[in-house]
């Protein structure tokens, strides 16, 4: 008995390392490199396999490389703290550590991923893209970034960042992968094109400072705010004025 459990001990030993060896192998290069620094840095929370790990972190099959590019590119990930929101901070990983990484969780599950190439050199002069793109960005982002791109605060301590630092590869990749309370917009809700056409507007408009805010730039909705704001102020210190003479008198 013990012969054969030694026999089967060995015969386990000999072919296991080989068929994990087989399994990384199939793995590119980038891919290889990304699962050394995924080891180091992620299994923790999410798992081995990126399987996820309960009360910790989601699974990753199936977020593709563009969620990647943005959690870690933006130093979100890894998470300092368990926190409503993860917040962005300096990255711990260089631009390539993240390709790797991303590029590991893509060829370990599939998922969308952010266009090779520029985002916005075609769009850049083109004026009727560029209105599009305001026009999308209004329709579908203003409710919680603001007309102007400053954020907001939204429920339970979760806010929606301000986006005048963002870079368009960052834009197109949370638009894919939907982080935090960010809803997806996956192809059949904006098209690649209509994508482009909002980052353009971000990057060639908000970005800047080319939004006709008013001069007090008033949540960026213009000169009617700001009279109205003016029209508030002035009426209290009038009637402020008034009472304080009726009482002189």
């Amino acid at each position: 008995m013990l012969a054969a459990l030694a026999l089967a001990g060995g015969v386990y030993t000999a072919f296991t390392p080989g068929a994990f060896a087989e399994d990384n192998t199939q793995l590119s290069t980038a891919a290889q490199q990304g699962k050394q620094l995924f080891d180091n840095s992620c299994i923790s929370c999410h798992g081995r396999e990126a399987q996820g790990v309960q009360d910790r972190g989601p699974s990753l099959i199936g977020v593709g490389s563009a969620s990647v590019e943005f959690q870690v590119g933006t130093g979100r990930m890894p998470m300092a703290r368990q926190e409503a929101q993860a917040e962005e901070k300096t990255p711990q990983f260089t631009p390539d550590e993240t390709k790797q990484i991303a590029q590991y969780v893509q060829e370990l599950g599939g998922g969308p991923q952010v266009p090779a190439g520029s985002l916005t050199e075609n769009l850049k002069e083109n004026p009727e893209a560029l209105a599009r793109g305001g026009e999308l960005f209004r329709v579908n982002c203003t409710s919680c970034h603001s007309f102007t791109g400053a954020g907001g605060a939204l429920s339970s301590g979760k806010f929606a960042p301000a986006l005048h630092d963002v870079t368009a590869e960052h834009i197109y990749a949370a638009m894919l992968s939907g982080p935090q309370n960010m809803p997806v917009f996956g192809d059949n809700q904006l098209s690649p094109d209509e994508k482009r056409e909002i980052i353009t507007y971000i990057t060639q408009q908000l970005q800047q400072d080319k939004d006709p805010g008013g001069i007090f730039n008033l949540g960026g909705y213009g000169p009617a705010t700001e009279g109205l704001a003016i029209f508030l102020v002035g009426i209290t210190i009038l009637v402020f004025t008034s009472l304080w003479i009726a009482g002189k008198s």
